[in-house]
């Protein structure tokens, strides 16, 4: 594999082809670097929502009117859209959660390591939250991350993708019942196994 080839010939596609969808082993590829994709002392900040059903698109879809309601289409025709969410708070439940799988994947050879690792992380997201108060900025930078991360992968697997913020943070919330879960849409990008602009 090239990365630099990738890197430069990789590009942001706006026009899809729907009936060019991406094979369940490819995009479970895509799933798997979004769950491993780096964070700052592993906070994952984040949820993703991976819509691929027509369904679960044109509910994206009608969140887009007015002035971005051009991006509409581009929704109904990619393969899938993924929806980058962050968590609206980085509360003890869910650091204490990270801390667990940390521990259950075998991560802290000794106690200390695991004490080391909570210590650290809670006084990382301490700082962000309640003394630089930009945890809602910290959090977009690693959500970034992983978006970065799946450009590069979907690029690399012959899958086109384009990165989207013209969208309607507040209506995707509510359509998908996000207020709820302490969650909120950041970002989107749709993918698409090849598109219709081709490659030359």
């Amino acid at each position: 594999m090239n990365v630099a080839h990738i890197a430069t010939t990789r590009r942001t596609c706006k026009a899809f082809d729907p009936a060019r969808k991406i094979p369940d082993s490819v995009l479970g590829d895509l799933k798997t670097v979004l769950r491993f994709a780096p964070s700052s002392v592993n906070s994952q900040p984040w949820h993703f929502v991976i819509a691929g059903s027509d369904a679960g698109k044109e509910t994206l879809a009608a969140t887009l009117d007015g002035a971005l309601a051009y991006n509409a289409g581009k929704v109904r025709a990619a393969s899938h859209v993924v929806v980058f969410c962050a968590r609206t708070a980085l509360d003890a439940a869910h650091l204490d959660g990270l801390l667990a799988q940390e521990d259950a994947d075998g991560r802290f050879a000794t106690p200390e390591a695991r004490a080391g690792q909570a210590n650290s992380r809670n006084f990382y997201v301490g700082l962000h939250r309640d003394q630089l108060n930009d945890a809602d900025a910290w959090a977009d930078r690693q959500i970034y991350i992983a978006l970065g991360n799946l450009m590069q992968a979907a690029a690399a697997l012959g899958v086109d993708a384009c990165p989207m913020e013209g969208i309607d943070v507040l209506a995707l919330d509510k359509a998908l019942g996000l207020p709820e879960t302490r969650l909120t849409v950041r970002s989107f990008t749709w993918v698409s196994r090849l598109a219709l602009e081709q490659r030359s």
